[in-house]
């Protein structure tokens, strides 16, 4: 069995992080593996309180699971300190780490910043360069290539322009009332789109995180990057489309839709 490692914060609500990626991962066909950054107290209403491991403690999690079950892809969700993203890209250069995806979570959906100008910049000179995809939502794609991306055609610069400054392919998302749920995949062959309907369900806590994951995995399993896009889109528009409806805020996907 392919195996796939992800990097990321816990949710305890089960939503996003962590636990959405080993439920993507383990639907996507690969045994999941995972070295938690934080742990944070939160649910469909919001986190109330978080709480980062220590980068000695990140780089134990991340030795104990190369020296033994080698994964077959990465992906690191959010990280919100420096150090932490250091020792991340020190451990992942240090193991030859493959398929690596980056999901560049700097920007909440509402225009909040997630992570400090500091880490941003720690991410777009030691992460961004050793991916092989990432993966930013609009708002995001801005702060990494210092532009308003109001259209598809600034979408398509936006994505050149990263493709070019950090050596890495970019999946940059629609959506943010831009098109819908079309997806654009700037890569060594150029500009790749990738449509999709909108689906009506305002539950999509996690969609970020379960996107990343489920293409980490299907890179795992020997698929092209163009293949995994695709199956991971599908994948997203079953969970999505089965409008599972729990707790009080913008709730969780069915993972397990397929079951």
């Amino acid at each position: 069995m392919k195996t796939a490692l992800t990097i990321a914060g816990s949710d305890s609500s089960g939503g996003a992080g962590i636990q959405a990626d080993l439920k993507t991962m383990t639907l996507n066909g690969v045994f999941a593996m995972s070295a938690v950054t934080a742990l944070t107290a939160q649910n469909t209403l919001g986190v109330t309180s978080v709480m980062e491991v220590s980068p000695e403690f990140l780089a134990d999690e991340i030795d104990a699971v190369f020296t033994d079950i080698f994964p077959d892809a990465v992906k690191t969700g959010m990280v919100s300190s420096s150090k932490l993203i250091c020792v991340i890209a020190e451990k992942l250069k240090q193991y030859a780490a493959k398929n690596i995806v980056v999901d560049p979570v700097m920007v909440a959906t509402n225009g909040a910043k997630l992570i400090c100008d500091e880490a941003i910049e720690t991410l777009k000179k030691e992460l961004l360069p050793i991916a092989m995809v990432i993966t930013p939502n609009v708002l995001e794609a801005e702060v990494l290539c210092n532009q308003k991306i109001a259209s598809e055609s600034d979408m398509e610069q936006a994505a050149k322009r990263i493709f070019e400054e950090f050596g890495c392919a970019v999946l940059l998302k629609g959506g943010h009332d831009l098109n819908d749920a079309n997806d654009l995949l700037w890569s060594q062959k150029g500009p790749q789109w990738f449509y999709g309907k909108k689906i009506d369900n305002p539950n999509t806590h996690g969609t970020g995180c379960t996107l990343s994951s489920a293409i980490a995995a299907n890179l795992a399993r020997g698929k092209d990057l163009a293949e995994s896009v695709k199956l991971s889109k599908e994948y997203i528009s079953g969970a999505l489309a089965y409008q599972l409806n729990l707790g009080r805020g913008k709730g969780p996907m069915n993972h397990a839709f397929m079951l």
